[in-house]
Parts: structure tokens; C-alpha cells; sequence
């Protein structure tokens, strides 16, 4: 089950990462049982969740908070259902990094929620080789949901 809460002043389009979450969930073989609540907050709020939770100033693009400490299944055996976390975006941080990127908000918040899904499953990017892991496979689920919504 996804929930999904814009508590920020930016109109998203919370399909989008409806789909995107099922769809990336699907790849990963992680039951669509499993709970994920998606929360999106203005820069006040996310720098609170900021500083209380990595000891750092200001507000960051995406946080996330796993639960259940769930991993990713296979094909054979797929991840059981379960309390997966939750991922805390920031439109207002992440409209400026799209704008850096030269693409568009939504583009910039399929990246932050997929990377958010990613830690919630126990990825990291601390070390060089997880983080060429975590990259890589982030890149792969973007792409694909890309295709997927090319076909819809």
C-alpha cells in the first residue's frame, strides 16, 4: 500500500508516483503489500527532519526512513509484505535542482522517490562500489518506468 501526502504548496502529480512506486516495487520483487508513505513538505519542514535526523543545516531534497529493514526480493522469492518506511520529499529544494539539471520537476521528484526506495531497501552510496550499485540500478528503474509510461 502507498500513501501519498502533499503537505507542501507545490501541486505534484501524486500518480505519477503512485505508478512509479508500484512500478519500482514490481522490478525490485518487493511485495505490493508492503507499506510506503511518500510525504511531501515545504523547505521549514524538511530542514526540521533535516537537522533532528543527519545533524545537518538547511533543507535537503529527499530523507528516508526505514521500517522494517526490507530488502529486495527475487523473482522466485519475493520480498513478503511489511512495513517498508517512509520517503520525505521537498518540491521547493528539488524544483531547484531540476532547474539546474535542465529538466522538469516531475522528472527531478522520480529521481529523489525512486533513490528514497532504494535506501528504504537497504542501498547505500557511502562506499564507491555501492555507490556504482545503488546508481546504477536507480538509472535502470527510471528508465524503465520511462518506458512504461511511454506504453501507457
Amino acid at each position: 500500500m502507498i500513501e501519498i501526502n502533499n503537505e507542501s504548496a507545490i501541486d505534484v502529480d501524486e500518480t505519477v508516483l503512485q505508478r512509479l512506486t508500484d512500478f519500482n516495487l514490481a522490478q525490485l520483487h518487493v511485495s505490493p503489500d508492503a507499506e510506503v508513505a511518500i510525504v511531501l513538505v515545504d523547505e521549514g519542514a524538511m530542514e526540521a527532519l533535516h537537522v533532528q535526523w543527519m545533524d545537518e543545516p538547511g533543507p535537503t531534497d529527499v530523507l528516508s526512513f526505514p521500517m522494517d529493514e526490507l530488502r529486495p526480493g527475487t523473482e522466485d522469492r519475493p520480498t513478503a509484505p511489511g512495513l517498508l518506511g517512509d520517503i520525505v520529499l521537498c518540491p521547493q529544494v528539488a524544483e531547484t535542482q531540476a532547474q539546474a539539471a535542465g529538466h522538469t520537476l516531475m522528472d527531478e521528484l522520480i529521481l529523489l522517490t525512486t533513490h528514497g526506495l532504494l535506501h528504504l531497501l537497504g542501498f547505500d552510496h557511502a562506499e564507491p562500489d555501492e555507490e556504482r550499485e545503488m546508481f546504477g540500478l536507480q538509472k535502470e528503474l527510471i528508465q524503465g518506468f520511462a518506458a512504461a509510461e511511454r506504453r501507457r
